[in-house]
């Protein structure tokens, strides 16, 4: 049996060359605060072209300012940060990856010396600041500046997006009662919880018609949180106003304790897969090929999301090849590695 793990895979108008992709990794690396891609980024992710990954994911890029979980994140609010993303996209293009973007606002897990927002007045620990509760006015702007952020992708050239919503971020937020106290359209029931995102997709829409992604937090492991079944009913909406895939990791919301073992989010990725009938990635200390090659073979998600063992190993997908018995192309100029 041929491995799973390095087939192509096509979703939409984009075809990768197999299964592996590079999560989305905060790299904290801008330095002057002002969101620009630097000379660390093009190394990080042109590397892990080289290594044979098949969509790198860049780094949660803040839609605006006020987003940023750390003041040196990437940026995507401004048409100066458009160059530096183009540039980023064109060498991991020549290396033959295809390329996304996880776009983002932190809401009140922004680190930020300035005022943040959030949708209710509540802090996430103690180690951070209490947000303001965003109005709706708020809320329309930030649907507004996802819009932007999805146009200065597409000029930047990227083939797929993702939008984040979990790890305790701003969609993530409003999506879980734990971080949702709202009395108006935008709190209570699971469709008002759902409401902004269902405008920022719809937004998102509008001026993109490439793969969309969305990261969620399946599990909040918190009594009267969000669990992996109460997530089937959302994923449905979001298949039915245009989502491709769901990228399904779990937690962040509040702090919880999480019992993590290997695959430990694996069966929240099946449970969405097979139940809300969309596209799945797995994701969460899968560091074998092993692994990798049973989540596919046995139908629990349709791609693997490697996030920390890219880190350790950038040509992780080459020795998972060899352990396979799958013949990948190296690069001409390493061939006589092989």
């Amino acid at each position: 049996m041929s491995a799973k793990l390095f087939s192509p895979y096509t979703i939409k108008n984009t075809t990768l060359k197999n299964r592996i992709v590079m999560s989305p990794m905060c790299m904290y690396s801008c330095p002057d605060e002002d969101g620009i891609v630097q000379n660390w980024h093009k190394t990080h992710y042109t590397s892990r072209a080289v290594g044979g990954v098949g969509l790198i994911i860049v780094e949660a890029t803040a839609v605006t300012e006020q987003g940023r979980i750390s003041p040196n994140d990437l940026g995507i609010w401004s048409d100066e940060h458009v160059s530096g993303l183009s540039k980023l996209v064109s060498l991991i293009k020549e290396q033959g990856a295809k390329t996304g973007i996880q776009i983002a606002h932190a809401g009140r897990k922004a680190e930020l010396k300035e005022e943040i927002i959030a949708p209710s007045a509540i802090a996430f620990n103690d180690r951070y600041q209490t947000p303001k509760e965003m109005t709706k006015e708020n809320i329309q702007e930030t649907v507004v500046a996802f819009q932007k952020g999805a146009e200065r992708a597409k000029k930047a050239g990227f083939e797929v997006i993702e939008l984040h919503g979990a790890h305790g971020y701003l969609l993530n937020q409003f999506l879980s009662p734990i971080s949702n106290k709202r009395t108006d359209e935008y709190g209570g029931s699971a469709e008002n919880r759902y409401r902004i995102v269902k405008e920022t997709i719809t937004a998102v829409k509008e001026v993109w018609d490439g793969p969309l992604f969305i990261r969620i937090s399946a599990n909040d492991y918190l009594e009267g949180g969000m669990t992996p079944e109460q997530y089937i009913e959302i994923v449905k909406w979001m298949k039915e106003d245009g989502v491709d895939l769901i990228d399904v990791s779990s937690g962040a919301v509040a702090p919880a304790r999480i019992h993590i073992f290997p695959g430990y989010q694996v069966s929240f990725s099946e449970t969405i897969k097979h139940s809300a009938e969309i596209a799945t990635g797995a994701v969460g200390l899968i560091t074998s090929s092993i692994h990798a090659e049973e989540i596919l073979q046995n139908d629990r998600a349709d791609l693997i999301f490697l996030a920390r063992e890219l880190l350790r190993n950038p040509y992780w997908p080459r020795t998972a090849a060899q352990e396979l018995n799958a013949e990948i192309t190296p690069p001409a100029q390493y061939e006589r590695g092989w």
